[in-house]
């Protein structure tokens, strides 16, 4: 059995073929991971959804941000924006069971058994591993449940920035889905800046990225993420393996092997 993970693949659905034959992927014996953002913005959301489901005894998916924001239009808490590619996954027969299905994954995974944890966004810097999986856990306890309807409605905002036990209700769940899937830049007390979209080398002054905190509780944590696709997959950390290289936005898509590091890619193909 061989583990590969993938990064924000947003539809491009021809890509992760492209990769997942490169390998000559086996679902009865291999096994993908999925970085969130599955869907949205790409030319086939509702293929690759479909794909995951259909294999989902061979796959390990966590949600996005983009993923939640599909929850949140199909259940009628948010309107599709113009940029949005998800009315093929809204008007398919299957909708239901395929959406039944997203919100059955978790923002956070752990496998003991290869040392590998996997988030969207990022791990808030002031957490440990065991505080990640547990907020997590908190989450997706609502979105199974009739609970999800007013999580969405107040999942959308930029506050609570800073992370604290002693939020409650829609501001606590906010906070945690926020460090999970949007995350990308942060203070030394973790306070979130979510408008910063840029690299590496122009973030505010006083902000950092969440993973160059020096007092990072889970830096010896070896951890899958996306999201931030313009790193392209620059990290410069041995623990640390950023997936989004931007194959919505007509660079490649990333599958990493786990056990190995080997890379392979594919070139986003033209858009019709």
């Amino acid at each position: 059995m061989t583990d590969y993970a993938v990064g924000d693949i947003q539809g491009c659905y021809s890509e992760l073929i492209d990769c997942l034959e490169q390998v000559a992927f086996n679902p009865s014996n291999d096994c993908l991971w999925v970085a969130g953002d599955m869907v949205n913005r790409g030319p086939d959301s509702l293929a690759t959804l479909r794909f995951l489901h259909q294999h989902q005894d061979s796959v390990r998916c966590i949600l996005g941000n983009h993923d939640l924001h599909l929850l949140a239009i199909y259940y009628g808490h948010r309107e599709a924006k113009p940029s949005d590619s998800v009315t093929a996954i809204l008007e398919a027969p299957d909708s239901e069971q395929l959406i039944n299905w997203l919100r059955q994954q978790a923002l956070c995974i752990h496998d003991e058994t290869i040392n590998y944890t996997m988030v969207h966004a990022g791990i808030a810097p002031q957490w440990s591993l065991e505080q990640a999986l547990n907020y997590s856990a908190e989450v997706e306890a609502v979105l199974k449940t009739d609970a999800i309807h007013p999580f969405l409605m107040n999942m959308y905002g930029n506050t609570p920035s800073l992370w604290n036990d002693d939020l409650t209700g829609s501001d606590r769940l906010r906070c945690i889905t926020n460090y999970f899937t949007r995350m990308r830049i942060c203070d030394i007390e973790g306070n979130l800046d979510l408008s910063y979209k840029g690299d590496l080398n122009d973030i505010p002054k006083g902000y950092y990225p969440w993973f160059k905190q020096a007092n990072r509780q889970t830096q010896q944590q070896r951890i899958i993420f996306g999201h931030w696709a313009a790193l392209n997959g620059h990290i410069d950390n041995e623990y640390l393996f950023g997936l989004d290289t931007g194959c919505v936005w007509g660079q490649t898509l990333t599958l990493l092997q786990l056990d190995n590091y080997r890379i392979t890619t594919a070139k986003a193909k033209p858009a019709l």
